[in-house]
């Protein structure tokens, strides 16, 4: 039993062969994959997608770099999408000061009322950081969101601020980059954080970890997340393919 909580099987690189790949995720062992949006148009997909296949939840919201485009209106139409029965979280939203592709300030606005919508219809947050993490960790402190739930996606940060997260109730997610040899930070957390906070993800198509990296990244390959973090553990795949998927449920509340 895996739960791949980051995927976006929404995106074009997706569209000759989704229902393969989402096959081939059900062979290997996924029960269960989350579909986070990035904008309104990745967010409607994501919906669509979860409504078509059981196994498929979604999330709804727009990512740092789309933020730019953002108004009030377009929060309304989140609010509105995330009544939807398959939709679980309010994601993925955060800051990104590596590419900066939207103003910081236009970042920071948004990435807060997202948070307040996410609290309004009391559900959990899916937060991208990258070269933001003080000012992340800072906003999440301010309106508390263990409150409602949350998930630090694709976590790339010290594993002495990833201990900070899980005081306040936040889960830490790790991706593909946990399997590459050069990632010591990302080892540390897999080793030092408590099975309990931790997620496995891909973030395909991106981020694929090793032994295929360089090719496009599917759900299937989550396994390889997972056996990374069994072995910094010193546990089997199935404890920790069983209680990161417990974790996943719990905190999308599915039951």
């Amino acid at each position: 039993m895996l739960f791949d909580s980051h995927a976006h099987l929404d995106d074009s690189r997706f569209d000759n062969d989704r229902d393969e790949i989402i096959k081939a995720a059900k062979e290997n062992g996924l029960q269960y994959i989350l579909n986070p949006g990035a904008d309104l148009s990745s967010s409607v997909k994501a919906v669509n997608l979860a409504e078509k296949h059981d196994m498929i939840y979604a999330a709804v919201g727009i990512h740092p770099h789309d933020v730019k485009d953002m108004d009030e209106d377009t929060l309304q139409i989140l609010r509105s999408l995330s009544n939807k029965e398959k939709v679980v979280a309010i994601g993925e939203i955060g800051l990104d000061y590596y590419y900066n592709h939207s103003p910081k300030e236009d970042q920071r606005k948004w990435f807060k009322r997202q948070i307040e919508m996410a609290k309004e219809v009391n559900l959990p947050i899916i937060v991208h950081d990258r070269d933001a993490n003080q000012e992340t960790f800072n906003i999440l402190n301010q309106y508390n969101v263990g409150d409602i739930g949350c998930v630090m996606h694709c976590y790339s940060g010290s594993v002495e601020l990833a201990k900070e997260y899980i005081k306040r109730g936040i889960y830490i997610s790790l991706a593909g980059p946990l399997t590459f040899t050069n990632a010591k930070k990302t080892h540390e957390v897999a080793r030092e954080i408590p099975l309990e906070w931790l997620l496995v993800e891909t973030d395909c198509p991106y981020l694929t970890p090793v032994p295929f990296r360089g090719k496009r990244n599917q759900p299937a390959y989550v396994k390889y997340v997972a056996e990374a973090i069994a072995e910094a553990k010193g546990m089997t795949l199935e404890e920790v393919a069983y209680q990161t998927s417990i974790n996943a449920k719990k905190l999308f509340r599915i039951l």
